[in-house]
């Protein structure tokens, strides 16, 4: 929860500043720019297919216990209109602010996923999807992330000319975050022990004797 909590936060953040959002959020962003529920709503919708899709690829391999999914689903979406609020006295009218705060934005929602992903249980259903990818190609989850990031941007600019016959909720910081995000959780997973720790806990039970602790 604390993983869905600096997601959402950071997302928010990314998107406030103005120079395009994050891959994850960019096809809610354009359906939220060209119709009336907000981002968190389209958010929600989203992470519906991405719940789908992970249950096409895994087939046998999806356990029940991800459908809690749906619980985290809509915290997550709850949390980035919250975000969004508390972020609107936000002035960046200079382009160093503005990526100044798409860096910070990069970095605490990579530290999210990473922190989310870690304890290998439930996840915001993007990451879950990610990590889905990444069991069924065998390629590590930044890698997978940085695909399915550049991905989700290309979707949400095809939406964008649709809808609004221009480029619109997409630019720079888009681009940046797509190639960064999954790089820098990379990154805090080799270099920040308490994750490390975490996973390797994680992976210690799933392999333990059942009823052993």
């Amino acid at each position: 929860m604390l993983g869905v909590a600096i997601n959402s936060f950071g997302i928010a953040l990314i998107t406030k500043a103005a120079l395009g959002t994050s891959p994850i959020t960019s096809v809610a962003y354009v359906f939220d720019l060209a119709f009336p529920p907000t981002l968190g709503e389209f958010t929600f919708v989203m992470n519906l297919v991405f719940i789908s899709s992970q249950i096409v690829l895994l087939r046998r391999d999806f356990q029940l216990i991800q459908l809690l999914q749906l619980v985290v689903n809509v915290v997550f979406s709850a949390l980035i209109d919250v975000s969004m609020s508390l972020l609107d006295m936000l002035d960046l009218t200079s382009v160093v602010s503005q990526a100044a705060a798409l860096l910070a934005g990069c970095t605490v929602l990579a530290f999210g996923i990473a922190v989310e992903v870690a304890p290998n249980v439930i996840t915001v259903p993007g990451e879950g999807l990610v990590r889905a990818i990444s069991s069924v190609t065998r390629r590590p989850f930044g890698s997978c992330k940085v695909a399915f990031d550049v991905s989700l941007a290309l979707l949400a600019l095809v939406c964008s000319f649709v809808f609004f016959g221009e480029v619109r909720g997409l630019g720079a910081g888009t681009v940046v975050s797509a190639l960064l995000v999954g790089r820098i959780v990379n990154l805090c997973n080799r270099r920040i022990p308490f994750l490390k720790s975490i996973a390797a806990l994680s992976r210690n039970e799933a392999g333990a004797p059942e009823g052993a602790i």
